[in-house]
């Protein structure tokens, strides 16, 4: 039974809401030092070390970074020492090992230095509470790998990931294992993917110099996010509570004219953005970029390349500090991939490339030939490994929030392919008949001057950016598109690294093979390897639009997957080939990706569920409520008309009567929707696992689009001063 006090509320919920927003005023943020000065203040970085630490723990941590060495407890104390004076001295009270478990986020449990000694006290903290703590992990997931009311888990310190002062706190990166060894976390699997590439992918180098002795991922995301009002915010239940509006008609106006990108950034929302740059320069993350995105109330920033570790870092703690930030200028910030239908979603593009300790960038062309075919040497390896695990990366992406983004009109598809440009096309074109053995003198001069000598000019005219090409070579790095605004960046990052890492060291055992046994030279054995990779992966290069069937039938040809829901896509993460790249490159056990499957599984299932029960309650409590009292104010209207025209009323009141039918139509529609809609959750929730999911996927979600029709149609015909929930015009176009 609704209440239509209760509905009156939420109406003027809304309206003050509006007139809250619009008498806002622009929080000042005055900005006294300049952002190389703020850099890293709040960063235990080489430079803190030094002044803080003795040589020798500064030159341990530093071995740890580059060479994986452990750092002994004598060491470790001494480094917890300098640490805890150097937080002291910034005002730190706590310390935390913040982690990030497969919840998605980040996670922290503060501890204060404090401590009581002999009735008196002091700040306290040794090397043990530096390298290792025990935080209560029985309400993490962890896929089965160890049981709730085991409360075990262990964060070990990162030394790669330098620790920061966040508010009061002293915050330490770590990993989070469990008692077994088994990773609980993101961190712990990227690594080790980390570790597999930088070994392979320096084992190839050295076919080119011999001084190159590491080789590190770099990362730079592009995190794309939306901003509205907190106060029009808490007037959309589904907003607050999924982060996305489960209902809402499009608004007249929305992005057709291109107006809103690249354009003039909004008093309000520069000042927030200001306000989160000084908190990123303090904490060393590396904002540069900023700008309006195609969307109304869309926006985006970048950062500066980094090692992928501390870029993951970055983005995972960026995230957290955009939120608090936002909070201070009554703003809710929304990473979801697709909060409001009809108009463009976010996503965070990860720029990946190699780098070597000598300064070179892999995936970027030199002036001499050498230094070109070490350039197609990654490459087309990296362009191999795409095509051999292909539904691994999309599985890598998956979740329930990006299914929204991908194949919309501002994403790339579900489907896995490499834009790599015409010019280049051409180039691979050509290698792809070089001879087969021994080359004459007259081919090598052909691909040294002609081919691959020439790649440097060819890539200055490399500007055709393909938006529909979910992984793309952009001039010196490639980018994979597909990458959603809310994920974790680690989980795409851990599986492209990896199967880079097995690639390499294929292709150096078949170099190495051809040298060894067909006595061919370095080059020529390195180009009869390149050709058979280039044919091998022919398939999954695409210059085209990424749009429709025909690509669609195309890429069914081409033998491409096509794993358009999140259930679906996930299998590729358990398939024996996935298991078997895992373990032989030493990134998980079996145990460690079954688990993983089984969170993610369960995560999207239960983002579903929840979205299906706001769903429901908005549709009955709002929804169908409002659109009765509007529709008994018609009925007494059309009473009213009776009265005055008698038999004749029907041709004054025809338009309230036609309305009062569809109305009445549409209620029923909802009312009917949402039943069937529990009753196949009913059904979803005795299943378990796969079942579950695919239940959620196939059964209750197809219910949300058409409850949606039925409400968004009734929001055109109720009268404006009684709808509930904010709507559209008023959530993107209100600043």
């Amino acid at each position: 039974m609704f209440n239509f006090y209760t509905l009156l509320y939420m109406s003027v919920l809304r309206f003050s809401a509006l007139q809250e927003v619009l008498h806002r005023k622009p929080i000042v943020v005055e900005e006294k030092e300049r952002r190389s000065e703020l850099f890293g203040k709040n960063v235990f970085n080489e430079q803190a070390m030094r002044q803080h630490m003795t040589k020798e723990a500064y030159q341990s941590v530093m071995d740890a970074i580059e060479f994986g060495t452990k750092i002994d407890r004598t060491t470790a104390d001494q480094i917890a020492v300098s640490m805890k004076d150097w937080a002291l001295s910034k005002g730190a009270t706590h310390y935390t090992h913040w982690f990030q478990p497969l919840t998605g986020s980040t996670a922290e449990k503060h501890d204060a230095f404090f401590e009581t000694i002999d009735g008196g006290a002091m700040e306290k903290f040794g090397g043990g509470q530096l390298v290792q703590q025990e935080p209560d992990a029985s309400s993490f997931p962890n896929g089965g790998i160890r049981n709730t009311f085991e409360a075990r888990g262990y964060t070990a310190w990162d030394p790669t990931s330098p620790a920061f002062i966040y508010g009061t706190t002293l915050c330490i990166p770590t990993v989070f294992v469990a008692y077994t060894g088994e990773a609980l976390d993101n961190k712990a699997p990227l690594l080790r993917a980390l570790q597999a590439v930088d070994t392979a992918a320096t084992a190839v180098c050295k076919y080119f110099d011999k001084n190159v002795s590491k080789v590190n991922a770099t990362l730079g995301w592009e995190q794309e996010y939306f901003l509205i009002d907190t106060a029009l915010a808490a007037a959309r239940p589904d907003i607050m509570m999924t982060g996305r509006a489960l209902l809402g008609h499009a608004p007249a106006k929305g992005q057709q004219l291109d107006d809103h990108y690249f354009g003039s950034i909004p008093t309000r929302v520069l000042n927030f953005m200001r306000d989160l740059e000084h908190e990123c320069m303090l904490l060393g993350v590396p904002v540069k970029t900023r700008h309006n995105e195609v969307a109304p109330n869309q926006f985006e920033l970048a950062p500066i390349f980094e090692e992928a570790n501390l870029a993951v870092d970055h983005n995972s703690l960026l995230m957290d500090v955009m939120e608090k930030v936002s909070q201070r200028h009554k703003f809710k910030v929304l990473f979801h991939e697709k909060p409001f239908a009809g108009i463009n979603g976010s996503g965070k593009h990860n720029n990946w490339s190699l780098s070597t300790n000598t300064g070179v960038n892999l995936l970027s062309p030199g002036k001499t030939p050498m230094k070109n075919l070490q350039f197609l040497t990654f490459f087309v390896n990296t362009i191999k490994a795409v095509h051999d695990y292909e539904e691994l990366i999309r599985a890598s992406i998956a979740s329930a929030s990006n299914d929204h983004r991908l194949g919309a009109n501002e994403a790339p598809p579900a489907i896995i392919s490499v834009f790599i440009g015409t010019q280049l096309s051409e180039v691979l074109d050509e290698l792809e008949n070089v001879t087969k053995g021994k080359l004459s003198p007259e081919e090598k001069t052909d691909l040294k001057l002609n081919i691959v000598g020439k790649i440097p000019e060819i890539l200055l005219d490399n500007t055709d950016r393909n938006r529909t090409s979910p992984f793309a070579f952009t001039g010196n790095k490639f980018e994979l598109r597909a990458v959603g605004s809310w994920a974790n960046c680690a989980g795409p990052m851990t599986v492209l690294n990896t199967i880079i890492a097995r690639q390499l060291n294929e292709f150096k055992e078949e170099v190495d093979k051809l040298i060894d046994t067909k006595k061919l030279k370095k080059d020529e054995a390195i180009f009869n390897v390149l050709r058979e990779y280039i044919k091998a992966s022919k398939n999954i290069r695409f210059e085209g639009d990424g749009y429709g069937e025909a690509w669609e039938k195309e890429a069914k040809m081409r033998g491409l997957s096509n794993n358009k829901t999140t259930p679906e896509a996930l299998k590729a993460k358990i398939s024996k080939k996935a298991i078997s790249l895992f373990e032989e490159m030493g990134v998980m056990n079996k145990v460690e990706v079954e688990a993983r499957h089984e969170i993610e599984l369960e995560e999207y299932s239960k983002k579903i569920q929840i979205e299906s029960r706001v769903l429901g309650d908005i549709a009955r409590n709002h929804i169908i409520p409002t659109a009765i009292q509007y529709q008994n104010t018609l009925i007494e209207n059309v009473r009213g008309l009776k009265e005055i025209f008698g038999n004749n009323f029907e041709k004054y009141a025809n338009e309230q009567i036609d309305l009062i039918q569809k109305i009445s139509l549409h209620i029923a529609e909802i009312n009917s929707k949402v039943e069937l809609m529990i009753e196949e959750r009913k059904k979803a929730n005795k299943l378990e696992g796969q079942k579950n999911a695919d239940a959620y996927c196939n059964k209750v979600k197809p219910y949300f689009d058409e409850i949606r029709y039925h409400c968004d149609k009734l929001e055109l015909m109720v009268d404006d001063n009684l709808w509930p929930l904010t709507k559209y015009r008023e959530l993107l176009f209100t600043r």
